[in-house]
């Protein structure tokens, strides 16, 4: 009998290519014992890999964050993996094309394909350790638990308040024009302004959206209890400047 570490220092050594002779000479394992190991129909256990850590690029992660409490959702797999998956519309192939780029920042050398549905694509990663990225994964839709940054989250929006606000619109905000009438000279107007709406039904995420907004200095207007507007023209700009419309 052998024990795990010698079988799976053979089998590593097969798999570079040696020969079944080469590696009993260096490890003491009759050629036998190995063809059976290589046959057998259950797999050695196999060991995860090591949650690589932090994310590689700060910023992309913050963007990547505001997407995700938007429209995205992490799903296990049955191989004991997750998948990260954001859902963004058709109507916007450059906001797939950043969320794709921003995975890939995130976790580089990790694999992202979009899986179309009807009316928007699910851009899509698999990955071990995502939950350890996004720790605000849970049972349940995010209105209906508690959702709060972890403190290594807050540094870094703290760090990229921006992105994580573009982030967010890009997910579940819009840039529209409004318009209204003014009586001008004694004749009535129509008068356009544009103007940033962000609706999400979690109360959690409206606020640190609002926090984040508060920090840059942009003013806003809580319209309902899920709906933040921004109308100043000051802070239009601002948010024209860092975020603009989706496309």
């Amino acid at each position: 009998m052998y024990d795990i570490s010698t079988r799976k220092r053979a089998l590593a050594l097969v798999t570079q290519g040696r020969s079944l002779n080469s590696v009993s000479q260096q490890t003491g394992v009759s050629r036998g014992a190995i063809r059976s190991w290589q046959q057998r129909l259950e797999p050695l256990p196999r060991i995860a890999p090591p949650d690589p850590g932090p994310p590689a690029d700060n910023q992309a992660y913050s963007y990547l964050l505001g997407l995700y409490l938007g429209d995205g959702c992490i799903s296990a797999h049955t191989r004991g993996g997750y998948y990260l998956r954001i859902a963004c519309a058709d109507a916007w192939p450059g906001l797939i094309e950043e969320c794709r780029v921003a995975i890939t920042k995130v976790r580089p050398g990790i694999g992202v394909y979009a899986l179309q549905k009807e009316g928007y694509k699910m851009v899509t990663s698999y990955a071990r350790h995502w939950p350890s990225l996004f720790p605000q994964h849970g049972p349940g839709k995010k209105h209906e638990r508690v959702i709060a940054l972890d403190g290594w989250q807050q540094a870094i929006v703290d760090a990229h308040p921006w992105e994580f606000i573009r982030g967010l619109i890009h997910s579940d905000g819009c840039r529209i024009t409004n318009w209204t009438t003014r009586v001008v000279a004694g004749e009535r107007r129509r008068y356009e302004y544009p103007r940033y709406f962000f609706t999400n039904l979690s109360g959690d995420i409206i606020r640190l959206f609002t926090d984040t907004l508060d920090k840059v200095g942009v003013d806003w207007k809580q319209a309902n209890s899920r709906n933040i507007s921004i109308a100043r023209k000051a802070s239009v700009a601002l948010l024209d400047t860092h975020v603009g419309p989706k496309h």
